[in-house]
């Protein structure tokens, strides 16, 4: 019997609670890269625009070593609270909604895989519908991971996700919680739409026919999975950028400190002038190589799952007839 057929007629539903066991499995799997990435992003602390030379920036085995022996390495999971939290219902709801868009876009191929025009339509749109629900995540996330990374808003205390969602909510309302949402959503409808037609085609090409019978071994969930987190990192990383230096300084509103960055094109007119246009693509190398491990692990566990459950869905119903 072939897969896609069989999975047609039994699925809703399923994508939603193998997308949960994909995201999980992400964040585990990449979290302590994500942690160089964003420190890595950061302008260095006492730059001016005035000073002859600009700073040179760290590379990501020495940040590596300077984290884990000034911090311990307990620090490279630090914000892995918030994410676990909430990436495992975001992913859920990804996927659902990515299933849902892309037979919706082909309609008229019932027993059929969706199109690849079909794939990065849906990838588009469900990337600008979960920016919603990650943007106030990210900007807590980015908030912890910076904890102790020689800011001086941190060097006093440590605070815990719920602690600096309350304190933004409290200081700066809803808007506050949301900042960053309009560059997250310039940042993840394309991306999304790369992401999920990255992934078919690779899969596809990896082992022909699979996504039809949905035959494909585990190396190929792993190696596509990975390839489709690359490529949605490459087109998406400078934007990425410029959202992760918006969000960090959201504190300093409170505080009555000027903000060094008024806004996205600000953000990118300033960091280009004062570090260079490579600013842009700091910390590429450690984001692809988080992207391919993270994105192998939420493919292979979202596949695994699904065909867990629909196959137990199918034993269940040739018993009960």
């Amino acid at each position: 019997m072939e897969f896609w057929p069989e999975f047609l007629a039994s699925s809703w539903g399923m994508e939603f609670i193998a997308g949960g066991f994909g995201g999980v499995a992400g964040v585990i799997a990449g979290h302590p890269l994500d942690t160089l990435r964003i420190r890595l992003q950061q302008p260095p602390p006492a730059y001016s625009s005035l000073q002859n030379q600009r700073p040179r920036p760290i590379s990501a085995p020495a940040l590596l070593r300077r984290i884990i022996s000034s911090e311990g390495p307990a620090a490279l999971y630090r914000g892995m609270a918030a994410p676990v939290a909430s990436v495992a219902f975001q992913n859920a709801v990804v996927f659902q909604v990515y299933a849902v868009l892309s037979r919706a876009f082909d309609s008229n191929s019932i027993n059929e895989p969706p199109s690849y025009k079909s794939v990065a339509l849906a990838g588009v749109g469900t990337g600008a519908l979960q920016s919603m629900m990650l943007s106030p995540v990210e900007l807590i996330k980015i908030r912890l991971q910076l904890q102790m990374a020689g800011n001086r808003h941190h060097l006093n205390k440590r605070e815990g996700p719920l602690e600096i969602a309350k304190r933004i909510l409290r200081q700066e309302g809803v808007r506050g919680i949301y900042r960053g949402l309009l560059i997250t959503v310039l940042r993840d409808a394309p991306a999304h739409g790369v992401y999920f037609l990255s992934y078919e085609r690779a899969r596809e090409q990896l082992h022909p026919g699979c996504r039809k019978s949905g035959q494909e071994s585990l190396m190929t969930m792993l190696v596509a999975g990975g390839l489709a987190g690359v490529a949605s990192w490459v087109v998406c990383y400078p934007l990425d950028v410029i959202k992760s230096r918006l969000q960090a300084q959201s504190e300093s509103y409170s505080e009555g400190i000027p903000p060094r960055y008024r806004g996205v094109i600000d953000c990118f007119r300033k960091s280009v002038e004062e570090e260079g246009y490579a600013v842009l693509w700091r910390g590429l190398g450690t984001a692809v190589s988080r992207a391919f491990l993270v994105n192998g692990a939420i493919f292979t566990a979202y596949e695994l799952a699904l065909r867990f459950l629909v196959n137990n869905t199918h034993q269940i119903r040739l018993e009960e007839n």
